[in-house]
């Protein structure tokens, strides 16, 4: 790069930081209209609007119950990822969705849920139903009317499933879209019988798909259908055929809802819950800033920039987007300011490398880009596809952090990859040529890791056991096994008509307390209604002693009347079904991250050994929420999920290594010294990504509010279990499954025995290969003099370079 290209790549990179932190931080305050402003937040942060639907079935059953509110949950997202739906009491549904305040909109938006309907063209009498209007299908008649000529055949009720796909026309060879129908089949009325004996009657003529008083569909049909299985066929696209079939899913709710309240609720969490989280996040970047240029100089500087072009692209992008954005949200953000320190470490750590290898400053930072991109490149890939399977499979918040997660890998790599070497370029070009401002590592004696593993392995071992053990105990003790919060068991809902109108401040410093001390919940959640003194408390499920309890409590410290006070049990917000769904996202998320690594690294050891060390991550945290009694809640499913993408990036930049090693030496005497040199090369990177990103979570759990430190809590425990599986554990796993591998009679591989492998410099290679040519000539004095030949050749040459 010419120096007066240098120049102008510098201004660029001022101008538009300074845009970029304008455009996300111009919209903090009452008058702003940036990009901050206005992303979509969810209940805890803005509040929102909630809904009360009751059953218009007396005494609906548990499974009725249970499934309406899943297929209620799955069309609520189309609102924001974070909406929350349960039950309420034994017949009553509660939607609450963040970030709007027009409950009618909404409720009109929304519709009537079970509205779903199959008509007839016509009724007995010849009457139409609907006719074709200017934009497809239009209602002839009002649903009541139809209802009354008995046009309806079928009802959302009757439908057991819908799925959109693609099929293989058998006459035309050509791909059609079409959506499956399963109708259910359990006794004589069923949605089977049903239709049966509608297809019979109305073969060349249409039925059509009423959803919420509006036709969504009018398939002919051509035969009556008797197997209980039907295609609708004729859509242009894909999309369509997937939109179609959502309509009938979500619009086949087994019970019938009619609209019991509805009410704007204010912030579950106040203005100075927000602040800090947002001082504690600029303070931790601070830190991570001045770390980055202590240890890196130069190139510290620049992740520095770096680090706040991520910081304030997602800011913009999480507007662009329309994502949800909540407190453990923010708090993912933060984190993920930690991780991405990642790539620039690997990057400057490789640079710093070659320096000490004696190699030119420029050639040093060529080299340094180029031998770490494999690793951000298969590290950050492997991470995002387990984002999009999150984002395809799972629901609520765990779809809601596959997004924030997807943005934060594209983000960092971008800001990584493509603008630190744009301005490290740069810099070199206007004249900062001195290796002084970049740092040099010289290479170390390897650390025999792989040695002590029997040693770390009884360690994992009894880290992982503690986890069932507590569980045992606390179950025998008559406690539940996990502290589960009412986000996974239910609790008891508290409505409470104060005598004057509260802030969220001043409910968390007065209120709330006294809600703890009576409960002995440190997960209480309260919601003010907008527009009334009454607050909506949320806490574990409590007994009728409890509820008098607390009665008395709010009576005797606020002067409330009893008669205003209401309790109500609810459901858990995280169904059986999200549930479901969140294993199986995640599962299948594991084994397509297995599947990559096998086929980058070639090796389904590296991959298995990826995975056993992800599951012990996992398994420790999960033993650390059980001992410390953590509140397993919506946190708990992005904490897991959080460490999962950090343990599988640490661990592919330490495999990355080994890879690098067997593949760049010159013969094998010893497996186990690739091993160590790996982990003993990529150590500082190891160090220093858990440090930063450590240091992140802990500022926010030293300045956050009690939700957050129960999410940042685990956090730490994680990313210092992550740390110490990757230098500690991986390596060791691979390397007792390859010499497992050897012990059944296979031949052994031919790898290298490291000495001085990955980082080998382009002079290092260079002078091997002379004195292997040449082995009548002492070793070291020949390697000696080559390397000074050719760095004093490379020398001229770049500045050669420079000056052009």
């Amino acid at each position: 790069m010419k120096k007066s290209r240098g120049i102008v790549v510098l201004l660029l990179t001022v101008i538009l930081t300074v845009f970029f932190c304008f455009t996300a931080a111009v919209g903090i305050g009452p008058t702003g209209t940036g990009a901050a402003k206005h992303i979509n937040t969810g209940l805890d942060l803005s509040g929102g609007v909630s809904i009360t639907y009751q059953t218009k079935k007396s005494n609906p059953t548990k499974e009725e119950m249970s499934d309406t509110i899943y297929k209620l949950q799955k069309r609520v997202e189309q609102y924001s990822t974070e909406a929350q739906v349960y039950q309420e009491g034994s017949d009553r549904i509660t939607v609450e969705i963040p970030g709007v305040t027009d409950a009618d909109a909404i409720l009109n938006d929304l519709g009537k849920p079970g509205s779903l309907y199959f008509i007839t063209q016509e009724d007995a009498d010849g009457n139409q139903n609907f006719t074709t209007g200017q934009n497809g299908y239009v209602l002839a008649r009002s649903m009541d009317e139809i209802k009354e000529s008995g046009s309806v055949v079928l009802e959302g009720s009757d439908v057991a499933d819908a799925e959109g796909g693609a099929i293989q026309n058998q006459n035309t060879s050509a791909k059609e879209y079409v959506v499956s129908l399963t109708l259910t089949s359990d006794g004589k009325n069923s949605g089977k019988e049903k239709f049966s004996e509608a297809t019979k009657e109305n073969v060349g003529k249409q039925i059509a798909i009423i959803y919420d008083n509006q036709v969504v569909s009018a398939p002919n049909v051509n035969e009556q259908i008797s197997g209980g299985k039907a295609q609708i066929s004729g859509m242009k696209d894909l999309e369509e055929a997937q939109n179609l079939a959502s309509y009938i899913r979500i619009g086949s709710l087994s019970l019938e809802l009619e609209e019991l309240r509805s009410s704007v609720v204010a912030a579950q969490l106040g203005e100075e819950a927000i602040s800090t989280s947002v001082m504690a996040g600029a303070i931790g970047l601070i830190i991570v800033i001045l770390f980055m240029i202590i240890a890196y100089r130069v190139p510290g500087i620049v992740a520095g920039i770096a680090l706040i072009l991520y910081t304030v692209l997602m800011l913009i992008t999480l507007n662009a987007f329309d994502i949800t954005l909540t407190l453990p949200g923010i708090a993912g953000i933060i984190l993920g300011i930690g991780m991405a320190v990642d790539a620039n470490v690997i990057i400057y750590a490789r640079i710093r490398e070659e320096i000490g290898a004696g190699v030119s400053v420029r050639s040093a930072i060529k080299a340094g880009f180029s031998k770490a991109f494999s690793a951000i490149f298969d590290g950050n890939i492997t991470t995002l596809i387990a984002a999009f399977v999150l984002m395809w499979l799972g629901s609520g918040t765990v779809k809601g952090f596959a997004y924030t997660l997807a943005l934060g890998i594209v983000i960092s790599m971008f800001t990584s990859l493509v603008v630190s070497r744009l301005i490290v370029n740069a810099l070199y070009a206007v004249g900062i040529h001195d290796p002084k401002f970049y740092g040099s590592t010289k290479e170390r004696k390897a650390i025999n890791f792989v040695g002590k593993r029997k040693v770390f392995f009884i360690v994992s071992i009894i880290l992982i056991l503690s986890g069932p053990a507590t569980m045992l105990i606390n179950s025998q003790a008559g406690n539940k096994a996990l502290n589960y919060s009412l986000e996974f068991s239910g609790g008891t809902s508290t409505t409470v008509t104060f005598n004057e109108d509260m802030d969220i401040k001043t409910i968390d410093s007065e209120v709330t307390p006294v809600v703890e001390e009576v409960t002995g919940d440190k997960n209480v959640q309260p919601t003010k209604v907008v527009g009334t003194n009454q607050v909506v408390i949320k806490t574990r499920s409590l007994t009728q002693e409890e509820r008098e309890a607390l009665q008395n409590a709010l009576v005797e410290k606020f002067g409330v009347d009893e008669n205003t006070i209401s309790t109500e049990s609810i459901s858990s917000t995280v169904s059986k079904e999200m549930r479901q769904d969140a294993i199986v996202a995640v599962v299948v998320a594991t084994i397509c991250m297995l599947l990559y690594i096998w086929f980058r690294f070639k090796d389904i050891r590296f991959a298995s050994s990826a995975v056993l060390a992800l599951l012990h991550d996992v398994l420790v945290v999960l033993a650390f929420y059980a001992i410390a009694r953590i509140s397993v809640g919506n946190t708990f499913i992005a904490c897991m999920l959080t460490i999962v993408g950090y343990s599988i990036n640490a661990t592919i930049v330490i495999f990355d290594r080994i890879r690098e090693n067997m593949h760049g030496s010159r013969r094998i005497d010893n497996i186990e010294e690739v091993v160590n040199s790996s982990i003993t090369q990529t150590l500082t990177r190891s160090i220093y990504t858990s440090f930063t990103t450590f240091v992140m979570v802990a500022v926010l759990y030293i300045m956050g509010v009690s939700s957050i430190r129960e999410f940042a809590a685990p956090l730490m425990v994680g990313i210092l279990v992550g740390a110490y599986s990757s230098v500690c554990v991986t390596g060791a796993l691979w390397l007792v499954m390859k010499k497992n591998v050897r012990r059944k009679g296979q031949p052994a591989v031919t790898m290298a025995a490291t000495g001085k492998t990955s980082g080998t410099s382009s002079v290092q290679k260079k002078t091997r290969d002379v004195s292997q040519k040449d082995p009548a000539q002492p070793k070291k004095k020949n390697r000696k003099r080559v390397a000074e030949r050719l760095a004093a050749q490379e020398a001229a040459q770049n500045k050669t370079e420079d000056e052009k």
